[in-house]
């Protein structure tokens, strides 16, 4: 089955996309023929492409790419001084409470499990401001505008407050999200159905990149839309959340 993938913004210099969730941004370390974002775009454009930024794999949403190495330098050096406007979805456990607010915690590398960052005062500073865009009786979707670009970065400080992605199995609660969680007594299957997750990847979307562009100057902003599993997950919370 051929891969179709949203692209948001191309010109001679740069790309952004709209990653697919459970895609690699950049090929792995141990097995490089995994499918991933950068090999797709240099196969599907013909030409060398350079990574300025990654998501996780589970995270969908706004990804750019240069396309020379002049470009490649001045948008890596706009991220480097904080100066690109990152604007994630979180879908989260409860309510936050204040409704808006700014998380100032420094993250650092987990010393007793490795893969899994934490919050440490010796860590790299890390700082994200928030706010309740929807709420429903167990969970609420979040803006989350990273002001710094710290690896789990939206997950341990979501975390860290109390309300954890919805969906995150290192950090949170579970690793998918039913239909019956949000349905609860409403909810009925019969004997013959097995019941199949509604999503279960991170509840995380990166949905807008502001930038300026690479030669001109002009400011480059692009939203992306939400994958159909948080989107589902969404209308669902709507009817019955």
């Amino acid at each position: 089955m051929k891969t179709i993938i949203d692209i948001l913004y191309e010109d001679e210099h740069m790309v952004v996309v709209n990653k697919p969730a459970l895609m690699l941004s950049i090929p792995d370390r141990f097995d490089p023929e995994k499918p991933n974002l950068h090999h797709w775009l240099e196969q599907h454009l013909g030409r060398q492409i350079w990574v300025v930024h990654r998501l996780d794999r589970e995270t969908s949403g706004a990804i750019c790419f240069a396309k020379t190495e002049d470009a490649h330098r001045h948008l890596s050096q706009q991220f480097e001084n904080r100066e690109v406007e990152k604007i994630y979805l979180a879908l989260v456990d409860g309510s936050p409470h204040p409704a808006a607010g700014v998380i100032d915690k420094p993250i650092a590398h987990s010393l007793s499990q490795p893969g899994k960052m934490v919050v440490n005062a010796k860590g790299k500073p890390a700082v994200t401001e928030y706010k309740v865009i929807e709420s429903f009786k167990a969970f609420s979707l979040v803006e989350a505008d990273i002001k710094t670009g710290r690896t789990h970065q939206v997950r341990v400080h979501m975390q860290s407050i109390g309300h954890p992605l919805a969906i995150d199995p290192l950090y949170g609660k579970r690793a998918f999200l039913m239909l019956s969680q949000i349905k609860r007594q409403a909810y009925k299957l019969s004997k013959e159905e097995d019941e199949r997750p509604l999503m279960s990847r991170h509840a995380l979307h990166a949905q807008q990149l502001r930038l300026q562009h690479p030669t001109t100057g002009d400011v480059i902003q692009v939203e992306a839309s939400l994958p159909k599993d948080f989107k589902a997950v969404v209308q669902q919370l709507r009817k019955w959340g």
